[in-house]
């Protein structure tokens, strides 16, 4: 019994209330891109990128923890937590990479992919308490995303070949 209670009772570096935080922060600024992307009908939504955003934070606050653990001190142990950001990143850009479809010549899912990998870094940032980071990023994402394509409107071609259906006078 003594051995479960150390198990689930021994304390983080960082505070449970601060992962908390960190972790809600993250679900919420994934929230406000994952709305935009659901708004618009967009392959990955607002239930994708809220858990890219916290999966993206919980490995972040995972590698708060193991740089601080008394079990990886030591000669033993070399942390490197440059590994961690790549690792997610890398993760994250696979998920992204599934979202972008080439058909018929057209290529779909670009935008969805790159706000993806953005959502994991926004939630690394808030993570590791990098707080400024996470909100700024989530704002400048939203402004992309929404006050830009209002000025990406691409006009319509025909495509070579096509006549028009009405006869002519």
């Amino acid at each position: 019994m003594e051995a479960l209670v150390e198990e689930f009772g021994h304390p983080t570096y960082v505070s449970f209330p601060v992962i908390a935080a960190r972790l809600l922060l993250a679900a919420i600024f994934g929230a406000a891109i994952g709305y935009e992307r659901e708004v618009n009908n967009r392959p990955a939504g607002l239930r994708t990128h809220i858990l890219v955003c916290v999966a993206a934070a919980t490995f972040g606050i995972l590698t708060v923890e193991i740089a601080h653990a008394p079990m990886f001190e030591g000669e033993l142990f070399k942390f490197d937590p440059i590994r961690a950001v790549e690792a997610v990143t890398a993760g994250i850009a696979f998920l992204a990479a599934g979202t972008i479809l080439f058909a018929k010549g057209e290529v779909h899912g670009l935008t969805t992919g790159a706000g993806m990998w953005l959502a994991g870094a926004i939630g690394l940032s808030a993570g590791l308490g990098f707080w400024q980071i996470a909100g700024l990023g989530t704002l400048l994402t939203l402004i992309v995303l929404m006050v830009l394509q209002s000025m990406e409107r691409k006009p319509k071609f025909e495509k070579p070949g096509a006549q028009d259906s009405k006869p002519h006078d």
